[in-house]
């Protein structure tokens, strides 16, 4: 674990900096203190080792390797939702839908999930499951399954564009 002094002088030293570029690269000032909290969270747990020695551009190591962090974390949060976007895009949460009562919107889940279990073939059904009843992203569910994340997009798709034709017609 790093040492509370300098998690400390980390946080004193870069914080401003950090905070501001993920306010940009997001636009949302709660997402980007979220992000640069995380980042501080997992320096805390982590082993790594920050020396305050400077680049010959004046420029602290440490520094630089917390905006990257923090790039990094933005840019995958931007992912994220633009994923969300577009899973979103493809099956659209009807009005009516909205406005059944809760018995009938569990009943259609409970078809939704039915469906999946008895229709869907694998990698289909794990990756549907992976992704909607466990909340992993596309590259976590591509690692556990040992695919390319873009096949495994293709494979989620696919199946939401299955579940979504099936129940168009009842």
């Amino acid at each position: 674990m790093l040492e509370q002094r300098i998690l400390e002088e980390l946080f004193r030293q870069n914080y401003s900096k950090m905070i501001h570029l993920a306010r940009v690269l997001l636009g949302d000032d709660e997402e980007a203190e979220d992000v640069v909290q995380d980042i501080f969270l997992r320096l805390a747990n982590s082993d790594i080792a920050f020396h305050f020695d400077e680049q010959p551009s004046g420029s602290p190591k440490s520094s630089n390797y917390l905006l990257t962090a923090v790039r990094n974390a933005c840019l995958n949060k931007i992912r994220q939702k633009k994923l969300h976007e577009r899973v979103k895009a493809l099956m659209p949460i009807d009005d009516e839908a909205d406005l059944q009562p809760i018995d009938k919107q569990l009943e259609r889940f409970d078809n939704i999930a039915a469906y999946v279990n008895e229709q869907l073939e694998e990698p289909h059904r794990s990756i549907f499951h992976f992704r909607f009843n466990e909340d992993l992203t596309i590259r976590e569910i591509a690692r556990r399954l040992g695919l390319n994340p873009n096949t495994t997009y293709k494979y989620l798709m696919q199946s939401i564009q299955q579940i979504k034709n099936h129940f168009s017609k009842l």
